[in-house]
């Protein structure tokens, strides 16, 4: 009798995952199949059941916006993979030199619902192992907390380009790097066919 797998949830912090690769010159790989990705996480004993990627939709400027817009309907495509999102907050600054005052954004509630969908599939039983691909310390907690409540389950995480964490790599049993070959062979086709029938073509600016 062939041994049951290992199920695996991938939980995806979209905006340090973004920032990672922008940092480190590839945007090439924007264009990214994130269960493609989440495929290439797992072993051979084991088997993905879910993609849940964490992001908040941007407003401006525009051609950031319609870019987003497209890769979002892109990943609407895929099969077993869900997106949650937080949103974006602003804030009043004043410039200390010169004293002008100026309006910019946070994203706010990624790390928070990461966490809680982290917490409740642990209580649901979802995941044998849980992937997280972030390098943000404010998640920390969440994982020595899953940790001590589910000890039979196993968190690992993948640092996103350029990324680590001191705080997360001492809270799990495995973390790691996830080097530019895993995002080479993950890449959505140029064109893609939305159920619609709709092309969407890849934004020449992540070529």
């Amino acid at each position: 009798m062939a041994k049951k797998k290992e199920r695996v949830v991938v939980y995806i912090d979209g905006f340090n995952l973004y920032y990672g690769l922008r940092d480190s010159g590839w945007r090439k790989y924007y264009w990214l199949d994130l269960y493609k990705l989440g495929e290439s996480l797992c072993r051979l004993n084991q088997q993905l059941q879910q993609v849940k990627y964490f992001t908040s939709k941007i407003s401006k400027p525009r051609n950031k916006r319609k870019r987003q817009e497209k890769y979002l309907s892109v990943l609407g495509t895929l099969n077993n993979l869900s997106i949650h999102y937080g949103r974006y907050q602003s804030f009043r600054e004043k410039c200390s030199n010169c004293g002008r005052v100026y309006y910019d954004t946070n994203e706010k509630r990624t790390d928070v619902n990461i966490a809680t969908h982290m917490l409740v599939d642990a209580f649901q039983d979802s995941y044998d192992t849980a992937i997280l691909i972030s390098a943000d310390s404010d998640l920390t907690l969440p994982l020595k907390e899953i940790k001590r409540l589910f000890p039979g389950k196993y968190v690992k995480v993948a640092f996103p380009p350029g990324r680590s964490s001191f705080d997360l790599q001492n809270a799990v049993a495995t973390s790691f790097q996830i080097f530019e070959g895993k995002f080479r062979n993950s890449l959505f086709p140029n064109r893609v066919r939305l159920p619609s029938g709709y092309i969407i073509n890849k934004p020449r600016i992540w070529s």
